[in-house]
């Protein structure tokens, strides 16, 4: 039973954070999974960046192409500002993520100095800013499932 989106009542917005938190987990799996043998193997700062960097680059045209792809069936529904219910979540979402980044900033930034240097320290800044944007879309999509209005 193939049902289009908008018959089983999956929101323009909340289609748009299961896409980025999907592509955001695989995406930083695959890169923290070949860093970390990267860097047992003695990979350069020049790899590291470089494997980054393509982690990156793939991501982000994975989400554009999904997002056009997603907006051009969502129609007018995806040109539609958002209402008081979305800026509500998103505010939720940005809330929940500050915290998880604040914890994560302040182990970087003010434990790891004293034990740890190099890319274990930005791959865990990056680790840090990557759980926040995580907690953030999960949290988008757990109110959208859940139906909160605020």
């Amino acid at each position: 039973m193939n049902q289009s989106p908008e018959k089983v009542g999956i929101a323009f917005r909340e289609r748009i954070a299961w896409l980025s938190l999907t592509a955001m987990v695989l995406a930083y799996s695959v890169y923290f999974a070949l860093a970390a043998r990267a860097i047992q193997q003695g990979a350069g700062t020049g790899e590291l960046i470089g494997l980054l960097a393509a982690v990156l680059v793939v991501q982000i045209l994975v989400v554009i192409a999904a997002s056009i792809a997603i907006a051009i069936c969502s129609g007018r529904e995806a040109r539609a500002p958002a209402d008081e219910r979305d800026r509500a979540i998103a505010r939720r979402g940005a809330a929940a993520a500050y915290f998880v980044l604040m914890i994560g900033m302040i182990m970087v930034g003010c434990v790891m100095p004293f034990r740890d240097k190099g890319w274990t320290v930005i791959n865990a800044a990056l680790f840090a800013l990557v759980v926040a944007e995580v907690v953030r879309y999960a949290t988008i999509v757990t109110s959208y499932r859940r139906g909160w209005h605020g």
